[in-house]
Formats: C-alpha cells, sequence, structure tokens
C-alpha cells in the first residue's frame, strides 16, 4: 500500500474519527482506524462498535492495500507536519507503517487488516435527504436533555419522520425537549421513528454541507454527508410517550426578554447551593423576582419586568436546566406556560415562526 497526499486533505478525515474511535482499551483494535487504498481513492474507517464513520478522499495511489493504523498517534503525527506539503503513505514489513513528509519519517506499529469488526455498508434507497442546517438546529435544541444511564432508551432522542415533518425528542426524566420542522420535500414511503445515540448526534453537529442523506436497516442508522457516511446502531427500546408528557392546560403564560432573564438566572444561581443548583420564581402582575439561598454562601435576589396577569405563583427550578433552554433558543423573548407551583412548566420562543421549539420543565421545592 502507497500513496501520496496533501496533509490538509486527509488531516480534516482523522480529525473526524477521533471523536469515533475508541479511547478505553477494552479492544485495541478500536483505537485503530482502518485504511483501504484502492486504485483512485482512500477510505478511513472508524468505529467503537456502536458508532462508526467512513469517510472516501479522491486522489491518485501508487499502490493498493489495506491496514489499521493507530488513530490518535497518526492523527497527531499528521498535525505535527508542515502546511501544505505532501505526505506519502507506504506499508513496510511486519505491519509497520511509514509517514514521510519532507524530511520527516515515521514508523508506526499498526495492526492486520483481517482483526477489524466489520462496519455495515449503506445502501442509501429510501431517497431521504435532509437539509442539514435544519436537521444541525433541532439536535441543538435536544442534545442537552440526553442522560446518560442505565435507562438505554434515554441516551438518545427519538427521531420521527413524518410526511412532510421532521421531530426529535429528547428527555432524562426531569425535563423534555421536543423540536419540529415542516420540511415540504420529506415523503417517507412510511412513518419512520428510531431513537439516535446522543454520540451519533454530537457528530452530525461537527458536519458541514448543505444536505444530509439519511437511511436505515434492521439494525442500523445511516447518515452520509457528502464523501462521510455515519453508521449507527439502531437503540432497541420504546422511548417514554413524550405526548403525554407536554402540558395541554397551563393558563397562565409569562412574557420575559431571554437576554434578561438569561443574565438574571445566571447571577442569582451563584448562591445556589450546588447540588441542587435551585432557584426561586416569585410570579406577581408584570413582575418576577428571583432567589436563592445557600447556608455555607448567603443569599441571592433580582427582578425583572415581565408580561403577565395571571394569580401570583412561587414556584422551583433548576438553574441550569432554564440555562440550557435559554441558551439555545435565539428569540429575543420567550414565553412560560404554568399551571400552578406544583406542575411542570412549559416554555417555548416566544415566535412562531421556524422550528417548533418546546421545552418541558419539572419545578422542585425551595
Amino acid at each position: 500500500m502507497k500513496f501520496s497526499i496533501l496533509k490538509e486533505k486527509i488531516l480534516e478525515e482523522l480529525q473526524l474519527l477521533q471523536g469515533i474511535v475508541e479511547k478505553r482499551n477494552t479492544m485495541p483494535i478500536l483505537a485503530n482506524i482502518l485504511m483501504e487504498v484502492d486504485v483512485n481513492d482512500i477510505e478511513l474507517t472508524g468505529t467503537d462498535l456502536e458508532v462508526g464513520l467512513k469517510a472516501r478522499i479522491e486522489a491518485p495511489t501508487e499502490k493498493p492495500g489495506s491496514i489499521t493504523i493507530p488513530g490518535k498517534k497518526v492523527f497527531e503525527i499528521v498535525k505535527s507536519l508542515r502546511d501544505g506539503e505532501a505526505v506519502t503513505f507506504e506499508t513496510g514489513k511486519e505491519q509497520t507503517l511509514r509517514i514521510e513528509s519532507g524530511q520527516s519519517e515515521f514508523k508506526v506499529h499498526c495492526l492486520p487488516r483481517e482483526d477489524y469488526p466489520q462496519v455495515p455498508e449503506p445502501k442509501l434507497e429510501k431517497n431521504i435527504v435532509l437539509p442539514l442546517d435544519k436537521f444541525q438546529e433541532m439536535i441543538d435544541g435536544v442534545y442537552y436533555a440526553i442522560t446518560q444511564e442505565q435507562r438505554y432508551y434515554l441516551n438518545g432522542a427519538q427521531m420521527t419522520l413524518k410526511n412532510k415533518q421532521i421531530e426529535l425528542v429528547s428527555t432524562d426524566g426531569h425535563r423534555l425537549a421536543y423540536t419540529a420542522m415542516v420540511l415540504d420535500n420529506l415523503r417517507p414511503a412510511k412513518e419512520i421513528s428510531v431513537i439516535i445515540a446522543k454520540k451519533t448526534l454530537g457528530e452530525l453537529r461537527k458536519f458541514s454541507s448543505e444536505v444530509v442523506e439519511f437511511d436505515l436497516d434492521e439494525s442500523n442508522l445511516f447518515f452520509k454527508v457528502k464523501n462521510r457516511t455515519l453508521i449507527s446502531r439502531i437503540i432497541e427500546s420504546k422511548f417514554p410517550n413524550y405526548e403525554a408528557v407536554l402540558p395541554k392546560d397551563n393558563p397562565h403564560h409569562l412574557v420575559v426578554s431571554r437576554p434578561e432573564i438569561t443574565d438574571a438566572i445566571r447571577r442569582v444561581s451563584l448562591l445556589s447551593t450546588e447540588r441542587s443548583r435551585g432557584i426561586k420564581f416569585s410570579i406577581t402582575k408584570n413582575k418576577l423576582g428571583l432567589f436563592s439561598s445557600n447556608p455555607e454562601l448567603g443569599e441571592a435576589k433580582d427582578e425583572l419586568a415581565v408580561e403577565y396577569k395571571g394569580p401570583d405563583i412561587e414556584v422551583g427550578f433548576n438553574a441550569q436546566y432554564l440555562l440550557d433552554f435559554l441558551m439555545t433558543v435565539t428569540d429575543e423573548t420567550v414565553r412560560f406556560e404554568l399551571k400552578d407551583d406544583n406542575s411542570a412548566a412549559l416554555l417555548r420562543p416566544d415566535s412562531a415562526e421556524g422550528m417548533k421549539y418546546l421545552y418541558v420543565l419539572m419545578p422542585m421545592k425551595i
């Protein structure tokens, strides 16, 4: 196996693969990247057995072949080389890879191709194409509410593809984030509903392109962006019935400037208890009081002018959970829909344009 390629052209792919290859040494081969060289292209593959990435680079090659290279170390080597110069990769005896650029030369120990796990090949037959920037906006709206725990179905977000609509929803048991968007060109043969792993969504946030092609088989999801295909095992479980969680009768609406309430929550939460991060809302006519206290530090208060005409309500929330929502929204004003101090609050951008975004937050006793 032998080929030469511009440093920047292969460095970008090696960098993306860093998010995929396994860092822990449970299986040494999973820390490696499979490099397969054909007559006119190079394919790099990384996997942790749950999520995989295939990146194809078109380039003239001198000699076909394949080997698995230590992902992190080869990335560091290529990154250290001079910008704008060609890098030559050539396999040697006893599973070694020689990397040369200018006067720099490295010999790296590798592992054989035969030991590398099989990564599914996508078919991409369903002709489902999504605008990547809009899909990434939806991912940003649900990503922070995905947990990592034993309830495996909560370790991802549920994606539902319907006629002319896509939905993403996530929950960690304390809050729920829901996003939806109308896409006129989306017409799947039948409704598709799958749970996408958090790591897969995180990798999709890194890509840059106009569109992403989507397909699936019995066990895997496939997302193709330009020359890269992300492969993700489907989380085989039933997602909670989120529609039953969405409050439908919260009659009291509070409208507030997003930048103002964001800054006020940051200030007041400085003296909240570190474990609960709890702050109290005292809501009266056109006024919102914020309060936090910590026996070891003291207490903090703030007050904002808001639009509100309902009954007086005192309710506590986790400050970080509030900030997660407020930092994702781009609207200048946000709406809190409330029932009482014991019921879930429904938060949403005040504007009805663009992506539909709902955030359900359970109150806490303070």
